[in-house]
């Protein structure tokens, strides 16, 4: 029986060299003025670079990925341990190798593409020489792919693509860009739709404009145009219809590599508002001797505990089936946990700061908006919510109980009864005549 909470020795050394490396050298990165997309800034090439050598002489290098890209094949539990303290900075996926949008479009790219398209996208993105962003979401569609009419039609040996998409995040700085657009718009709703990998200086792409999460000092979310694009047809990525697939095996390793960094930056707030409880004093001592503060410490850790070893369980499950489908409801539900339990604790943290914890000297109202934004990216709450229960009401589809079921309390007593009846009564009868004596 293997059921362990233990980390091998080995590994803890590399999680601890982890944790004082993104304290004292990664942490500090976010007030330089760059944006950890901005791979072409000097000040980017000058500090991050020397950063990522670190970090690959550790060989902990983009370790999502196997040996026969550069990685080290983690599995998700292990990954899951490193993102809880990547989870902390906004730059430390970066530095690892390791940054979304990238890292999904890696993965897609590695798994469904051509030689030639591996060589001229996928090496220069694994080395974070380049980023890219992924183009699916529409202004009129959200993230409902059969309400996409952002189309691409064969002409010649070239596709043409035209239609607007909405939040193709990193798309200012991007070097091309993963693009789901309607090739067979009467064929079946799950077939009609391609993937096209579009380099940015295409003519005809147009990014009307970079959109910021409020808070942001600048936009980071491509609102993207494309009139009368041409890219060969050796672009398409993957199979002609096969973008729905595609892109759900991108989002399903996505969406739990988003649960694991939440659990990091959680960590994070709860240890702020304890640091600020035993140190903020009222008349008559800290605050973190008050009852109030005390029961919002308490419900951060149960709630942080709780979706942790959640995320882990979840995480353990696709190493063991290696089968996405067969741990899509858990994905959906930590998918859905994650926004309220971000939310609940750093909202603790911000009203635990008072007037400092609402202000921009503190990172709290930040990380409010980033639980929204959570709970929007990669499919709303609602929608993982509807996967959860759909899939495990199949467990019931077969189930028909009539008005009075058989686990009503009568229907069990008189089961019991007809199992134990003889017993009850001699039972009873030698009660009673222990009574008599």
């Amino acid at each position: 029986m293997a059921w362990d909470f233990e980390t091998e020795p080995d590994f803890q050394e590399k999680l601890d060299w982890i944790d004082s490396f993104v304290k004292h050298k990664v942490e500090p990165l976010v007030h330089l003025g760059f944006h950890p997309a901005d791979v072409k800034n000097p000040k980017h090439r000058a500090i991050v670079k020397p950063l990522q050598e670190e970090v690959k002489a550790k060989g902990l290098w983009a370790c999502h990925l196997g040996p026969e890209l550069g990685g080290k094949g983690y599995g998700q539990v292990k990954l899951g341990l490193m993102n809880e303290i990547l989870g902390r900075s906004a730059f430390a996926p970066t530095v690892f190798g390791c940054q979304a949008p990238d890292t999904g479009n890696a993965e897609i790219i590695a798994h469904y593409g051509t030689g030639d398209q591996k060589a001229k996208y996928l090496e220069p993105l694994l080395n974070n020489e380049i980023v890219s962003a992924f183009s699916m979401t529409e202004p009129q569609g959200g993230s409902d792919p059969l309400l996409f009419t952002c189309s691409a039609v064969e002409d010649g040996d070239e596709w043409v693509i035209n239609g607007e998409k909405w939040f193709s995040t990193n798309a200012r700085w991007s070097e091309f860009l993963i693009v789901m657009a309607v090739t067979d718009p009467d064929g079946d709703p799950y077939r009609r739709m391609s993937m096209f990998i579009v380099p940015t200086k295409t003519p005809g792409v147009e990014i009307v404009r970079d959109v910021a999460v409020y808070g942001q000092q600048e936009g980071s979310e491509g609102y993207v145009r494309y009139t009368d694009v041409r890219v060969p047809k050796d672009h398409l990525l993957g199979e002609r219809g096969g973008a729905f697939v595609i892109s759900q095996t991108r989002l399903g390793g996505g969406r739990i590599h988003h649960a694991m960094r939440t659990v990091g930056a959680c960590k994070r707030a709860l240890d702020l508002m304890c640091r600020r409880a035993a140190s903020r004093r009222t008349r008559d001592g800290v605050i973190a001797d008050k009852q109030a503060v005390q029961m919002q410490i308490a419900d951060s850790y149960m709630e942080l505990e709780q979706f942790r070893l959640y995320v882990l369980k979840t995480a353990w499950m696709i190493d063991k089936y290696k089968d996405y489908k067969k741990v899509r409801k858990d994905i959906a539900a930590i998918k859905a946990l994650m926004p309220k339990v971000y939310r609940d604790i750093a909202g603790r943290a911000l009203h635990i700061h008072g007037s400092l914890g609402v202000s921009p000297e503190m990172p709290f109202a930040a990380q409010v908006i980033g639980s929204f934004v959570m709970g929007i990216a990669d499919g709303p709450t609602e929608v993982h919510k509807v996967t959860v229960a759909r899939q495990h009401m199949r467990e019931y589809r077969n189930i028909s109980d009539p008005i009075f079921p058989d686990y009503s309390i009568p229907q069990l007593k008189e089961a019991a009864l007809e199992t134990y009846g003889d017993i009850a009564d001699t039972v009873r009868e030698l009660a009673e005549t222990a009574g008599a004596d």
